[in-house]
């Protein structure tokens, strides 16, 4: 795990208390800073960074409640013009109160206001190490739950019963548990987070966070400070220190995105970062041991990317332990029906069997992604209906053979023996009985296509 240091904030107007604090928080291995009212420790807070805010009540100039509502403001004082927030001051900080045994009631309130935890003086050093334990802890539940709310990324699924993805299926089941660094390789939208995603989450570090870092996103001059943080001062704007991406995945998984997109110089410090799991800041002089496991992805053909000056070989082999080849859309296009499925099913929308025909004959540049996108405009025009032909866009129905609706209706108004229709009913139900529901291995068993039997389903109403 990582041996940073936290920075605890200890604040009190009585020198005396204030002098104990510091002690206090130094023999429990902390980095502390002081500051004798409220409106000093909000200047610390401005420009400094703090993981923990240890604070009196009451104080002259600005209370010990005053100061956690600013922080709780975002660096705002209370009556403080909205204009001046601060928004380098983060509002979950952990703020714990300490008050005396008479003033339990004012501790408590303080509590409703947002005080992460609260101590009774007189108290002992293991008493004051426990409350910052539970603080910082419960900061980072914090941290991680914003990431989980802030996750953009498309709810494609890892979806499909091809034989591309049954392989990378298995690929993922071997490689999760494991430590290796892994380099996901597949063109603009199959859906190199999602398998990075699933990796972490059969791994054993699926309790940490899950971290993601498009690199192409960022501006290089950006990049550095992203990754490894950056210490106060270490360049113009840098007015306080900054957690970088590696420090808060310790434990978990970084996600390195568009990885030929990093400069080549920051490639070179990433290779040491991995070789011997130590950081140091942007600015700093100090080493950041880091326990983290990395897996990285890129759009273009890694050894063409090595020829072009766009990576690193010694990164690449670095990263290149596990390799994953992510197939394009049209080289599956047997799961289209069941991605199709899985994308609607969010709307309660069917498709036609006409329009996942022209789905299939459609060769996807922009693979998974442009088809999660197609199908909810899809959805839309048709009113959360039937997703038809003419719900899809031009060049799509294009592919389709001419005149299909009226084809199939001119089928369609071909009634089977009713005897016919019992026996293509029971041989489907016997299928895909056998293959456990699977239409892919049904359809072969079938020695039909697959799309033929979705029509079947459709058609007989068995979906």
């Amino acid at each position: 795990m990582s041996q940073t240091i936290k920075t605890i904030l200890a604040v009190d107007d009585e020198p005396h208390m204030l002098r104990l604090l510091e002690i206090s928080l130094r023999q429990a291995g902390y980095k502390p800073l002081t500051a004798k009212d409220g409106r000093e420790a909000l200047e610390i807070i401005h420009t400094q960074h703090v993981d923990c805010v240890v604070t009196d009540l009451h104080m002259p100039y600005m209370s010990g409640l005053q100061l956690l509502k600013a922080i709780r403001a975002g660096g705002k004082e209370v009556g403080q013009d909205q204009g001046k927030k601060n928004a380098l001051v983060d509002p979950e900080l952990p703020v714990i109160i300490v008050t005396a045994q008479g003033e339990v009631k004012t501790a408590i309130d303080a509590m409703k206001s947002g005080a992460s935890d609260y101590i009774l003086r007189p108290f002992d050093l293991e008493e004051l190490e426990l409350a910052i334990v539970r603080a910082l802890s419960f900061a980072r539940l914090v941290v991680e739950n914003q990431y989980l709310r802030e996750d953009k990324a498309p709810d494609a699924g890892l979806v499909g019963s091809s034989p591309a993805m049954q392989q990378l299926f298995e690929s993922i089941r071997q490689v999760a548990p494991e430590k290796a660094t892994v380099l996901i390789a597949g063109e603009t939208g199959t859906g190199k987070e999602l398998v990075a995603r699933a990796i972490h989450a059969g791994s054993p570090r699926s309790n940490g966070l899950f971290v993601a870092v498009n690199c192409a996103a960022i501006p290089h001059e950006m990049l550095e400070s992203e990754l490894f943080g950056h210490e106060k001062g270490a360049f113009t704007g840098a007015i306080k220190e900054r957690i970088g991406k590696f420090e808060l995945a310790d434990g978990g998984t970084l996600f390195l995105d568009e990885i030929t997109e990093m400069p080549m110089a920051l490639q070179a410090k990433l290779l040491r970062a991995l070789q011997e799991n130590i950081i140091e800041r942007v600015g700093g002089n100090r080493s950041i041991a880091v326990d983290i496991r990395v897996v990285a992805a890129t759009n273009r053909d890694p050894r063409e990317a090595i020829k072009d000056g766009k990576l690193r070989e010694d990164l690449y082999y670095r990263l290149n332990v596990f390799r994953i080849d992510l197939p394009a859309l049209k080289a599956r296009k047997s799961d289209i029906p069941k991605l199709a499925q899985h994308f609607l099913a969010k709307r309660r929308v069917d498709i036609s069997p006409e329009a996942i025909d022209a789905l299939t004959r459609y060769d996807w540049p922009g693979n998974v992604r442009e088809l999660e996108n197609v199908l909810e405009r899809a959805a839309i025009i048709s009113g959360n209906q039937t997703v038809l032909p003419k719900h899809l866009p031009t060049e799509m129905v294009s592919h389709a053979p001419a005149r299909v609706s009226e084809a199939s209706a001119a089928v369609n108004s071909l009634a089977l023996p009713p005897a016919i229709e019992t026996l293509e009913r029971q041989l489907i139900t016997e299928a895909l009985a056998a293959t456990q529901g699977n239409k892919s291995k049904a359809a072969k068993l079938l020695e039909i296509s697959e799309r033929s039997l979705w029509y079947k389903l459709s058609q007989y109403q068995m979906t």
